[in-house]
């Protein structure tokens, strides 16, 4: 059997400078803070980045799009995505953004530890994302695995950094990383006994 790996290093705030949050589920009454706060964390400029492009007209993996929220406001988001890496089922995490006025309080990695735990518990089998590898590595995102993989435009390789949330998913990957997540707009099919919202 094959062991899934569920533990995650974080750093957690000192008690003296602890903001009292909750991470949960993504809501709709979510979608305006959240893209206020992506604006101002990555400027106008962020529609343009590659990653972009696994993201356009798709929908989130299912349960795998977090919140934090502080006396009802959104300070913090996290999002993971369904992608083919070379042929190889994983999720694309992206983008990670705290309010800038709660940086350095371990939010990003409460959000971080979250949505790995989640990713886990649902059965996924590895994570990629591209960014900073001193920030990521600390999580167990390395380099070591997606030499072969690509992205549909231009980046950094030293940035595209993979997790195996089970031991050998990401083993002989190689190719384009595409996108296969839920088209957005498109209603998913109820479960049979399902109530009404």
């Amino acid at each position: 059997m094959t062991a899934i790996k569920t533990t995650v290093q974080t750093t957690p705030a000192s008690t003296s400078q602890a903001v009292p949050y909750a991470i949960r589920a993504e809501r709709t009454s979510d979608v305006t803070a959240r893209e206020a706060l992506l604006d101002a964390c990555f400027g106008p400029g962020r529609f343009a980045r590659t990653c972009q492009r696994l993201r356009d007209g798709r929908m989130p993996a299912e349960g795998l799009a977090f919140s934090a929220v502080r006396k009802g406001r959104v300070i913090g988001s996290v999002r993971l995505w369904h992608v083919s890496a070379g042929g190889a089922p994983a999720l694309m995490l992206g983008p990670l953004a705290v309010d800038p006025a709660c940086r350095g309080l371990g939010l990003g990695a409460a959000l971080m530890a979250h949505a790995l735990a989640e990713a886990a518990a649902r059965g996924h089998r590895a994570v990629l994302l591209l960014g900073d590898a001193p920030y990521y590595t600390r999580f167990g995102f390395s380099l070591e695995k997606t030499s072969e993989l690509s992205l549909p435009g231009p980046f950094e390789r030293e940035r595209l950094l993979g997790y195996e949330l089970v031991d050998g998913a990401l083993d002989g990957v190689a190719g384009m990383i595409v996108a296969t997540g839920a088209a957005e707009g498109v209603a998913k099919p109820r479960r049979r006994g399902a109530l009404a919202a």
